[in-house]
């Protein structure tokens, strides 16, 4: 899909972010003449910004002439706190949910209106899906994306459900009344299965990930063939893993038992029955 011509923003700094910000999963690979026109800028321009970028190492030109993102930019992205915290300590509970279903485990954080993806460890035969590590999708249409909304700022909520919110198949809600009763759902029952809404051969199951504060600072999830899958058989896997990487991050209400585990007391000298 090609992007309409911008703009041209007036400093050099918004210039050189306008030039990184053409880039995307759909074009990874950009010739000059495609950024110029995409960006809006003269292409003497857009020639003398992307040679400082490839100097510094945010860009990469391959053997055709085309620019693609350089892996400068990874190593100081990797260093964003809230990425390396949160994805350091999931980590091993994401590892064990792929060890689950063998197919998609996915660690997600809210970001403005969107959800982005820290973190997926996939199968050889996993579904197809259009989440990938450091991509971007909507809160109203992915499991993740819905617990992360749940639990989200009342302005953030308010300003999703004012939409427009995006139809992607017909499973998708795209009803502001009908997204608020199941965002009501996802808070009292503590995750969210969404079934077939961006991709109608796939269902996510996912939890919330809170942190020392006990706000939910993430979300977890499992990704599966929606075909003969049943989703309550996966609820309390995922909901575990959300809760072991809680205790780690230091949540209170993860360090207790939940209310319905009751813990059996025995009498000094009582043997266990």
């Amino acid at each position: 899909m090609s992007r309409p011509a911008r703009t041209p923003p007036n400093s050099v700094s918004a210039r050189l972010l306008g030039i990184l910000d053409v880039f995307s999963a759909d074009t990874p690979l950009l010739t000059l003449s495609d950024i110029s026109r995409h960006t809006g800028l003269a292409l003497t321009t857009t020639h003398r910004l992307v040679g400082e970028l490839t100097g510094w190492g945010a860009l990469e030109r391959d053997a055709d002439g085309r620019y693609r993102i350089g892996l400068r930019l990874w190593e100081v992205g990797s260093l964003a706190p809230r990425s390396v915290t949160i994805r350091d300590s999931a980590l091993p509970f994401v590892e064990d949910l792929y060890s689950a279903t063998h197919q998609h485990a996915q660690l997600a954080v809210l970001d403005g209106h969107e959800v982005v993806y820290l973190e997926r460890i996939s199968g050889r035969d996993a579904v197809k899906v259009s989440s990938r590590i450091g991509g971007r999708l909507p809160l109203h249409a992915t499991g993740v994306g819905l617990v992360l909304l749940a639990h989200a700022d009342s302005q953030v909520q308010e300003d999703v459900l004012r939409g427009p919110l995006t139809r992607y198949s017909r499973r998708t809600i795209a009803e502001p009344e009908l997204l608020r009763v199941t965002l009501a759902a996802v808070r009292r029952d503590g995750f969210a299965v969404s079934d077939g809404q961006i991709e109608p051969h796939v269902l996510s199951v996912a939890a919330p990930v809170r942190g020392a504060d006990d706000e939910v600072v993430a979300a977890v999830s499992v990704v599966v063939p929606a075909e003969g899958t049943e989703s309550r058989l996966l609820i309390p896997v995922v909901r575990a893993a959300a809760r072991g990487i809680s205790r780690v991050l230091g949540a209170p209400s993860a360090r207790s038992l939940p209310r319905s585990v009751r813990r059996e007391r025995h009498a000094p000298g009582q043997a266990p029955r």
